[in-house]
C-alpha cells in the first residue's frame, strides 16, 4: 500500500498545501488554543514555538505498538513544545521547553525523515505535532521529492483543530491521539485546557472519517486508520468509561485501543496528591473491563516476537540465536 502522500506529491496538492498551512502560522490558529501570534515573524504563543520546528530527537522506537514497530521501529521524531501542559508530562524536559540548538529548518526536517528511512524503521512517527503542521508539511513536501515512501503517523494529544485536520486528510496514513480526560474540571487542573474534551473529541471523529478503522498488513505492520491511545490515571480521573463509550458508539467498536498502565508521577504531578503515585494493577484491570464492557474489542497485544525484538534492540539477547519455535511460545 502506497502512503497516501505520495499521490498528492504527483497533482500538487501537496506543495499546496504546505503553501497553506505555512500562511496559517500568521496569526497562528493551528490549536484550539488559537494564541493569533505572529509565528512567521517567529513570535512564541502557548507551546513555545516560533517559525522553525524543534526536534530535541529522534530514532528508530522499538517500545512503541507491535503495529508500528516491525523489524526496524518505529521512526520517532520528538518535537519539543506543547499545544497542552500537562502536569505529569513524562516528556516534561522538551516538552515545557525551548531551545534554539533545536530547531530545525524544512531541509533539516526532510534529512531526518530521509535518515530514518535509510535505518530502516517502519514509518515516520511525529511525536507531538500538532503545534507543527505546517514545518512538517514543508518537510515532507521536500522528504517526498527525494526519495521518502513511509507511511506517516500522527502522534498526538488530541487537542488538536479541526482545520488543522483537514489540511492532513490524503496525507497522514495513522491518526494516534491520545484522549487523556474525559471531565473538564480534571482537563483545565491537569492538562490546562478546560475545553479538552469536547475538542479531543470532535478530533477524533474527524480523523476516523478520513482514515477509519487501523488496516494492519500481513506483517503485521499498520498501514492505514486510526489508533487511540489511553493512559489510565489513579483513582479513574481519566475516565476510562466515558472515553471507551465514546468510541465505541460514536466512532467505531473496532476502533483499535492501546490502554496504557505505565502512569508515573512526572513533572508537577508530585503537586498533585491524587495524582501523586502510580496506577495499581486492580486500576489497570478495571480499565480493561470498563473498555469491554464498552464494546471495545480491538487492543493493541504486546506478544512474545515483540518483546524479543526490543530486548535485541536493547543489546540484551540475540534475537536470530533463538530458535523460531521459541519465539512464537
Amino acid at each position: 500500500m502506497e502512503a497516501s502522500y505520495l499521490k498528492l506529491l504527483k497533482t500538487g496538492e501537496l506543495a499546496r498545501r504546505a503553501r497553506e498551512a505555512v500562511t496559517r502560522l500568521s496569526p497562528c490558529e493551528l490549536c484550539p488554543r488559537r494564541c493569533r501570534v505572529d509565528r512567521l515573524a517567529d513570535a512564541r504563543g502557548f507551546c513555545r514555538v516560533g517559525r522553525k520546528a524543534q526536534v530535541a530527537s529522534f530514532n528508530p522506537h522499538f517500545g512503541e505498538e507491535e503495529v508500528l514497530v516491525g523489524d526496524g521501529g518505529s521512526g520517532t521524531i520528538f518535537f519539543a513544545g506543547c499545544n497542552l501542559g500537562c502536569v505529569f508530562c513524562q516528556n516534561w524536559d522538551i516538552s515545557h521547553d525551548s531551545r534554539p540548538e533545536w530547531e530545525v529548518t524544512a531541509e533539516g526536517l526532510a534529512a531526518v525523515m530521509l535518515e530514518l528511512q535509510a535505518m530502516g524503521t517502519a514509518n515516520i512517527n511525529f511525536v507531538t505535532p500538532s503545534h507543527v503542521v505546517p514545518q512538517i508539511l514543508e518537510a515532507l513536501l521536500l522528504a517526498a521529492r527525494q526519495g521518502l515512501r513511509l507511511p506517516l503517523v500522527y502522534n498526538s494529544g488530541g487537542y488538536d483543530a479541526p482545520g488543522t485536520i483537514d489540511l492532513l486528510d490524503g496525507i497522514v496514513d495513522v491518526y494516534m491521539p491520545d484522549v487523556k480526560m474525559a471531565d473538564p474540571d480534571a482537563a483545565a487542573t491537569y492538562l490546562s485546557a478546560r475545553d479538552y474534551p469536547e475538542r479531543a473529541r470532535e478530533a477524533v471523529r474527524r480523523m476516523h472519517a478520513q482514515v477509519g478503522d487501523l488496516v494492519v498488513d500481513q506483517d503485521g505492520l499498520a498501514r492505514r486508520g486510526l489508533l487511540v491511545r489511553h493512559l489510565v490515571m489513579p483513582a479513574g480521573l481519566a475516565g476510562t468509561a466515558e472515553w471507551m463509550r465514546f468510541l465505541a458508539r460514536e466512532v467505531s467498536p473496532d476502533t483499535y485501543v492501546n490502554i496504557m498502565d505505565q502512569y508515573r508521577p512526572c513533572g508537577e504531578a508530585g503537586r498533585h496528591p491524587a495524582i501523586a503515585r502510580a496506577v495499581t494493577r486492580e486500576e489497570y484491570r478495571q480499565a480493561m473491563e470498563l473498555a469491554r464492557e464498552a464494546g471495545i474489542r480491538r487492543f493493541d497485544q504486546r506478544g512474545k516476537p515483540y518483546f524479543l525484538r526490543l530486548l535485541d534492540h536493547l543489546g540484551l539477547i540475540d534475537a536470530d540465536a533463538v530458535p523460531e519455535d521459541r519465539k512464537r511460545r
